[in-house]
């Protein structure tokens, strides 16, 4: 049995005695005899069932770690009334008591909630080649973890033999080449159905010459991929001048969306050492199963910019090709060159930096495991490196379907600060005065209280005293809406007084506006981690394929209008700290808002599945700006985009096709999901629609309503979150943070309990 652990200190491990411990992480440990014998039954019997129904079914309930939890039934829910009589004030309340109660068995005793979030495919493959890259494999990865990774490999393979790019994704290139890669490390036979079929589509789709750069940078570390079949990646654009709005600065990667640069700046000194592992007969084995020519005959330079069609999201633009091939020109020139050298120390001074200021967590799994490489590569036996693999753990999460890793260590700030403003909004918050005391305090230990160390712009940092990060203090990258959503959830907690012992002093509440403020762009609106540095034709130079809008940081709706509810409750609540700034980010806040709206009064969400997402946020924002239904066509207009989509049932069903697709895609078989009908129901009420016609928001109450399970728990459905446009990622806890929140407003705001 696995047993969930949370938190935990340095001395854990040897090489972390002089970092900051582990606030909020959350680990799994195999123990023969953990849990009692109905739990081990109960997980046994969740694992069969998501195996027998993985290909309707492809996403994990969390049910290993909700066993482990919920350790008392909580009252269950009261059956609502027959026909499609309106929720009443009681039921609503009984309800939201049942969810609650359920809900908070899940928090952990250092405050916030944990949860599966997963999702992505091409994540855990670098995990596990980086660790047989460099021969760490069964010193981090126990036979139980291995076992468990393979158990999710099995789990979501499609019904073609491929694999996604996310668990909910068609059958792709870079997901099928790197699973099979990962299975045949972890030990499966080249024989087993699992690795035939996956091969026969590999084969069927012209081989792994056809895998997407990333993917090919992984069997090139591998040594199952020549480097002359990967377009540059040279680390002497780590050399060029940074200052300056114009000519080659511009391009500066120091100007780059920071996940961008951050995965760029590991993979170019890579690139430009081709460190490449030792050729074991495992990798003589890949090279042969791989592709449809023999390995030496394969046409290297004709696969650089190969990319299967199942894969090709953003097609190289010529300028690209052109500027490929004269880097590609210049290789022989640079390669072993005292520019490559100099430039290759550059870069390990940026990885080296990055390492320290995360606690080796490092911004995302990506990075993490490329800088890990890169401080092997370096020296096998630097502290640099052993740093880095007791932190591994922090991205694995284990669920019915098996282990996974991680879009990042976790969401738990993020998580934390939502669940805190949902159980605010129900009006119950004194009976789970002892829910947000623990809350209060992750919030309060998570806040970034200092800059990172050096002048900000020497590391291409923004500042971060007084910002939040998304999930932990050790992580510690700040961002715009984290930020917000945590100062939103801060002022919340202070407000309601009893759930607080020590409110946050007034003076991180100023740092964390200040933060924010710097955070708006030229445009009125707000990007995610930095402010927008560079022109959006630098996405012409995106070589991912498979992911779109990754060079520079935009502007968002949905991290505009965090920022904007965040100033406008703190003005309410403290006026007298820069007034005149704040009154005039909210302006251009609002300005930019309007003007992101589409034709059909939506907003795109790139966070989020996808336009009941950011209608949420949209209308939110306006509201934050004293805007509604009766004196805003805006708002209006997004109402009626949301009612124009409102399903049979009440409820709201929307696919993850519309974020790669940007149209309003319905699921395919009509259903409502509780998570899109939280949405939309949050943003009704934002836009004071219930004023205009109570209606379809009692339908949609009710259609929660129904949605819930006996324990108090809602069911999880489809994937809920999104990044780059195309990728989808798992929200565990949206399940229980929304119809919380959205029920709650409806109790409050609605029908006007107390």
């Amino acid at each position: 049995m696995w047993k969930f652990v949370s938190g935990g200190d340095s001395g854990e491990h040897p090489f972390l005695t002089s970092l900051n411990g582990f606030q909020g992480r959350q680990t799994w440990e195999y123990d023969a005899a953990a849990g009692t014998p109905e739990q081990r039954c109960a997980a046994n019997a969740a694992r069969a069932a998501f195996a027998a129904d993985r290909l309707r079914h492809k996403h994990s309930s969390d049910e290993l770690l909700r066993l482990q939890c919920v350790t008392r039934r909580a009252a269950p829910p009261p059956k609502l009334p027959a026909g499609t009589a309106p929720p009443t004030p009681d039921g609503l309340a009984g309800a939201l008591r049942s969810a609650l109660s359920f809900y908070e068995q899940l928090q952990c005793a250092d405050g916030h909630w944990p949860g599966d979030y997963g999702g992505p495919m091409f994540l855990m493959p670098g995990l596990v080649i980086a660790c047989y890259v460099t021969g760490v494999m069964n010193t981090v990865l126990s036979l139980q973890h291995q076992a468990e990774m393979v158990r999710y490999l099995r789990n979501h393979q499609n019904e073609d033999g491929g694999y996604g790019l996310h668990i909910e994704g068609h059958s792709t290139m870079f997901g099928t080449a790197l699973s099979y890669v990962m299975l045949r490390i972890l030990g499966m036979d080249a024989d087993d159905k699992v690795c035939r079929d996956a091969r026969a589509w590999i084969h069927e789709h012209g081989g792994a010459t056809a895998i997407t750069s990333w993917g090919k940078f992984w069997l090139a570390v591998l040594g199952a991929y020549s480097w002359d079949g990967m377009n540059p990646t040279p680390p002497e654009m780590w050399l060029l001048p940074y200052a300056g709005w114009t000519g080659i600065g511009l391009a500066h990667p120091g100007r780059f969306w920071c996940h961008c640069r951050m995965v760029y700046l590991p993979m170019s000194y890579i690139y430009g050492a081709r460190a490449t592992a030792r050729i074991t007969p495992l990798v003589e084995a890949l090279r042969c199963e791989l592709y449809t020519r023999p390995y030496d005959k394969l046409d290297w330079i004709r696969a650089r910019n190969e990319c299967a069609k199942t894969d090709l999201y953003y097609p190289h633009p010529m300028v690209q090709d052109v500027l490929w091939w004269t880097l590609y020109q210049a290789e022989g020139l640079l390669k072993g060159s005292w520019l490559r050298r100099k430039a290759l120390a550059e870069c390990m001074r940026h990885i080296h930096y990055e390492d320290e200021n995360t606690r080796y967590v490092c911004i995302g799994p990506v990075n993490k495991v490329i800088n890990m490489l890169c401080c092997w590569f370096e020296d096998p036996a630097s502290d640099a490196f052993k740093r880095h693999l007791p932190r591994l753990h922090d991205f694995l999460w284990l669920a019915e379907d098996g282990m996974k890793m991680q879009g990042y260590n976790g969401s738990q700030l993020w998580d934390t600060t939502f669940a805190v403003q949902a159980i605010a909004a129900t009006g119950l918050a004194p009976e789970f005065a002892a829910c947000l005391q623990k809350a209060h305090a992750y919030i309060e230990a998570t806040q970034v209280r200092e800059d990172c160390p050096g002048p900000p712009v020497k590391w291409y940092r923004h500042i971060s005293k007084g910002a939040w990060p998304f999930s932990t203090r050790d992580h510690g990258w700040p961002i715009s809406d984290c930020s917000a959503e945590g100062l939103k959830a801060a002022l919340t907690l202070a407000g309601l007084g009893v759930a607080v012992r020590e409110p946050l002093a007034e003076g991180r509440l100023h740092d964390c506006v200040n933060v924010i403020l710097s955070y708006q762009n030229g445009d009125g609106g707000w990007a995610t981690y930095e402010n927008t540095r560079s022109y959006s034709a630098l996405e012409l130079i995106n070589p991912s394929e498979t992911f779109g809008d990754i060079v520079i940081d935009y502007s968002y709706v949905e991290c505009t209008s965090a920022c904007m509810t965040a100033l406008r409750a703190f003005a309410t609540a403290h006026p007298d700290h820069r007034p005149r700034e704040v009154s005039r980010a909210m302006d251009r806040g609002r300005r930019y808002v309007l003007q992101a709206r589409r034709s059909d009064g939506s907003w795109y969400g790139s966070w989020g599945v996808c336009f009941t997402y950011a209608a949420w946020f949209g209308c939110e924002a306006l509201a934050a700006v004293g805007l509604d239904v009766a004196n805003s066509e805006a708002q209006l207009r997004a109402c009626e985009f949301l009612l124009s989509k409102q399903c049979a049932d009440g409820g709201w069903g929307e696919s993850y096709l519309s974020c790669q697709d940007k149209v309003y895609s319905q699921l395919e078989d009509g259903s409502s999901q509780v998570v899109n009908t939280a949405w939309a129901l949050i943003a009704l009420i934002t836009a004071g629609y219930h004023r205009r016609d109570r209606a379809p928001l009692a339908a949609a109450a009710r259609a929660l309503l129904l949605a819930q399970l006996p324990s108090g728990d809602w069911p999880q459905q489809r994937i809920a979150g999104v990044f780059n446009r195309n990728c989808s990622i798992t929200y565990a806890n949206y399940r229980n943070i929304f119809p919380i929140w959205a029920l709650g407003l409806y109790r409050t705001h609605v029908l006007g309990a107390k």
